[in-house]
């Protein structure tokens, strides 16, 4: 009777521990619709994409994106949809959408097959490709960095890339060191620690005008990097919103309006948009 009763608090015990898990599984548009609320996944000192400014205050292209994204699926589904900011890195980015921790990642993420297999991505709402910044006056193509240390963020795309850059201009041994973040690369690179950081262009443009005229971008683009917006693997609804939402804010002018406040002519973070969005009939 004893070995009953101890087998029947198991069972019960099980069930009460479910629950809260339950009723938080299921497609994610349902749980932010019934919710109210989109855990947004954004960079934290990635300039200008998303960073904290001199008042503390959490700005950038990225977050200016996805408030505006969440603002249109709240439209979408009839009511004011409450956006929370989460702090991710390169390492977290994907975990935390694979956990359920976010709803969405606007943060610096290139469409990857391989990330595929792990995370789904909205269309493609930046297109950016990755340079190498050094001292200015230094260096004036991507051989001149054969045999030097080159700085990058550990686990990225563009640790890879400079890697197989180097490669490619005969370097047997390239000297990639790798840093956890954007600030570390830059830090080694005015301590005169490496000859060049390499990453996508505008997040070296953003650093750059810390110290205007110090630094530059040397040589072409070496590969391309169209972000997506990181989201939860085979989850249609969600997906769909997330894409109408950038599509419209193209078609109506407002992604255009961002774009410039963060990378129009007269900004510090000159980049010209040379693509366009995706958009369905």
């Amino acid at each position: 009777m004893k070995r009953h009763l101890l087998r029947h608090s198991v069972v019960v015990l099980a069930v009460v521990l479910l629950v809260p898990a339950l009723c938080f599984a299921g497609p994610t548009y349902d749980k932010v619709q019934a919710e109210g609320v989109v855990q947004a996944g954004l960079m934290y000192n990635s300039i200008p994409a998303a960073y904290f400014n001199e008042s503390n205050e959490w700005v950038g292209f990225d977050v200016d994106i996805a408030t505006e994204v969440v603002k249109r699926i709240g439209q979408q589904m009839g009511k004011d949809l409450k956006m929370e900011k989460v702090k991710v890195n390169n390492k977290t980015r994907i975990s935390f959408l694979t956990s359920g921790r976010i709803d969405m990642s606007t943060a610096n993420m290139t469409h990857k097959r391989e990330r595929d297999k792990t995370i789904d991505f909205s269309i493609t709402y930046f297109f950016d490709g990755q340079k190498i910044l050094a001292k200015k006056g230094k260096y004036t193509s991507h051989k001149d960095f054969v045999g030097k240390k080159m700085a990058s963020m550990q686990g990225t795309t563009s640790e890879k890339n400079a890697i197989n850059l180097l490669k490619s201009l005969g370097d047997t041994n390239p000297n990639v060191i790798s840093f956890q973040d954007e600030p570390s690369c830059f830090l080694a690179l005015q301590q005169g620690k490496v000859a060049g950081w390499s990453t996508d262009s505008t997040i070296l443009l953003g650093y750059a005008a810390k110290e205007p005229g110090k630094y530059e971008l040397v040589g072409d683009f070496f590969s391309d990097e169209p972000y997506g917006i990181g989201l939860p693997e085979n989850d249609s609804d969600w997906r769909d919103a997330v894409n109408f939402a950038i599509q419209d804010m193209w078609n109506d002018g407002t992604y255009m309006n961002i774009y410039n406040k963060w990378y129009g002519p007269d900004t510090l973070y000159y980049f010209p948009m040379t693509e366009k969005i995706e958009m369905w009939p």
